[in-house]
């Protein structure tokens, strides 16, 4: 399920989706069969031959007459012995078209029967060549830095992301690897023969504490409740990463109320893995996003983690929207209160495009897609940001942060079913929102809006009352819609029910109206002309991120199609020509970016950024120069956008040539 972890982001995809796997063979089976509860882990790593070596105890709950049970674990390790409670050797089956094992048992365990199997295993873990989410790099003991993260399967586990369990882990390493696990500082680490040492981690708390990073980390930077743990490449931003982590942190508190642990450990991950990964009290980011400092955002997601996803989890895949939804709106909260309500509302605009994406499936039906696929990394992430979203205009600001707060207290520690934030919303809410779950989690697609009005004076200069109704093209629909009404004295804001696909309102002002707008605050998921460029450029992004470049070209020049001026679907086309060395073409769509409707804004700048590097590898640097002048002038630092210019202008671009 999505927001653990995030692909890494290139240059040349300034503004990727925060769209988190490619797709993968692995796929949930329809009913757990079992309930792990408890695990104790010993795991030696050993970086120099890339190896780990295991054992884990397993204790778990039959939840049917179980015959045939089945775990999953990462297809490079190996089991070498499997025993039942009394000690009987175990036959096992390797699955690997979906990372799996799975026993066939002599006397079936009947339901309600809680056992434990130990399991010895080892392997080699390097790249994502065994990963269980195919191309992603999840489980791989390198060195300086190695890491075990929960979704890479380095134990037998089941029910991945809703399966909460508590766990004992031992972990041996080289002796100038520090390591980093949920329940840190249980006890010192103690020295081993062969200069090595081991690392003990309990967690008591059901929740999902499998993940493990081991590096040859400096000594731990502390601030505030922050422990930095970053290798010696990186030591000079830990101090700035462990300030912004402390802010968002804090105002997650504020809102959210204290997390399970008031203890954080920040950690450097590899930057060919994920750019992101959470457990409880890890958030885990690529040592290139803290250099470059571009973090903020990705950061607040993975802190967020801490309440939605680790102290409150969902019950089944079906209800994966609530957390990752969650997860992604707290990130947008925290950019409306650091960076003010244009980042806030411009990030809805992008979040509304990646909602609309691949809606083609009720969010509550979901759970039986790949949990890795860009469907449903769109729904539940960005559809699901956008519920909470319009849940917030629905209950007023005050009474939605008070939902979120006893949501959060009432389900601590345990699984959260769609049903019950729908009762609780209702119940705090005062407000009967069936029609709201009906339409936003058992529907699909978004209204689109339109405006027709009369004005009309009224006698005795009271102004002007004006008659109209507002339509859309879903029948069901029903919510409360804001209208702006600018008027040539004051700006009038009114709230109107819509219900159906034609309602009536009238409404009275002093002055005469010259301009009505349909939900200027973008509180609603819409659909739009200029959204509908926004899903277009978004699908190509997704195309390239797979490595499908001409079907990104086809959702491109859809978007060019829906509005010929587009900048954005002109810089992604460019970027494409770029990748295919096609420079003149490159060239031309990244002026045609620069000529056309300027949305979004960082196009300029990134546009002659991209210009400067195509006139670097033509030979043509005084050309090359004058774009990274051009982009330096723009004033535009998006992404680290000047930071690139003014390090290009004082050491060409070096062109890349794919040889593959």
């Amino acid at each position: 399920m999505s927001a653990l972890f995030r692909i890494p982001r290139t240059p040349a995809l300034i503004a990727l989706l925060f769209c988190l796997f490619t797709a993968t063979v692995w796929a949930a089976p329809a009913k757990p069969q079992l309930q792990i509860t408890n695990y104790v882990i010993s795991a030696d790593l050993d970086p120099s031959v890339n190896r780990l070596t295991a054992t884990a105890d397993v204790t778990f709950t039959a939840l049917e007459d179980l015959t045939a049970p089945t775990f999953e674990l990462n297809n490079g390790l190996q089991l070498t012995k499997v025993t039942d409670a009394k000690g009987q050797p175990l036959e096992s089956e390797r699955l690997t078209n979906n990372s799996t094992v799975r026993f066939t048992l002599v006397t079936p365990l009947p339901k309600g029967t809680s056992t434990t199997f130990h399991f010895e295993y080892a392997g080699t873990l390097k790249g994502s060549e065994t990963s269980p989410v195919e191309g992603i790099k999840l489980a791989s003991i390198e060195d300086p830095i190695s890491i075990l993260l929960y979704a890479g399967r380095w134990f037998p586990m089941t029910g991945l992301f809703t399966n909460r369990f508590t766990s004992e882990m031992h972990i041996r390493v080289p002796a100038d690897f520090r390591v980093v696990g949920s329940g840190t500082g249980v006890a010192a680490a103690k020295s081993l023969p062969g200069n090595r040492t081991e690392h003990t981690f309990k967690w008591s708390k059901p929740g999902f504490p499998g993940t493990i990073i081991a590096g040859k980390f400096i000594e731990p930077i502390t601030a505030g409740n922050m422990r930095v743990y970053v290798t010696e490449k990186h030591k000079e931003y830990a101090h700035d990463f462990a300030s912004q982590a402390e802010r968002e942190y804090l105002f997650m508190s504020g809102t959210f109320g204290q997390p399970e642990s008031t203890h954080m450990n920040l950690v450097e991950l590899p930057d060919d893995a994920v750019s992101a990964a959470w457990a409880p009290e890890i958030a885990a980011i690529a040592g290139g996003r803290i250099a470059a400092r571009n973090e903020q955002r990705l950061l607040s997601n993975t802190l967020a983690h801490q309440w939605w996803g680790s102290q409150v989890s969902p019950a089944t895949m079906n209800d994966a929207w609530i957390t990752n939804g969650m997860s992604r709106y707290t990130e947008l909260m925290y950019l409306e209160d650091s960076a003010g309500k244009t980042a806030f509302q411009n990030a809805i605009t992008d979040i509304s495009a990646g909602a609309l994406a691949y809606d083609t499936e009720p969010l509550t039906t979901i759970g039986r897609l790949d949990p890795f696929s860009p469907q449903f990394q769109s729904m539940t992430l960005e559809k699901g940001a956008m519920v909470f979203h319009m849940l917030r205009w629905e209950m007023g600001n005050e009474v939605f942060l008070k939902f979120l707060r006893t949501l959060i207290t009432q389900y601590t520690d345990k699984s959260i079913h769609t049903s019950n934030v729908e009762t609780l919303a209702q119940a705090q809410s005062n407000l009967e929102l069936q029609a709201f779950f009906a339409q936003w989690l058992d529907g699909t697609g978004a209204p689109a809006f339109a405006d027709k009005y009369s004005v009309f004076r009224l006698g005795d200069n009271k102004g002007f009352r004006t008659v109209g109704a507002i339509t859309q093209d879903l029948d069901l629909f029903r919510m409360p819609i804001e209208l702006r009404i600018e008027t040539d004295g004051k700006t009038e804001i009114r709230r109107v029910d819509v219900s159906g696909s034609d309602s009536q309102y009238s409404i009275e002002t002093f002055g005469r109206p010259r301009r009505i707008s349909i939900d200027p605050e973008n509180w609603l998921l819409k659909s739009t002309p200029d959204l509908a460029v926004r899903v277009a450029v978004l699908r190509g992004q997704q195309q390239v991120a797979q490595g499908d470049l001409t079907a990104a070209l086809i959702e491109y020049q859809k978007a060019l199609d829906a509005n010929k001026n587009s900048s954005l679907a002109a810089y992604r086309i460019g970027e494409i020509f770029i990748m295919q060395r096609n420079y003149q073409s490159a060239a031309n769509s990244f002026r045609d970016a620069q000529r056309g409707d300027g949305d979004p804004r960082w196009v300029e700048v990134w546009s002659h950024i991209e210009l400067g590097r195509i006139f670097d590898c033509t030979g043509q640097r005084d050309r090359a120069v004058n774009e990274y002048r051009l982009a330096v002038q723009t004033n535009d630092n998006t992404q680290g956008a000047i930071n690139e210019a003014r390090a290009l202008m004082q050491a060409p671009y070096k062109c890349q040539r794919n040889d593959n």
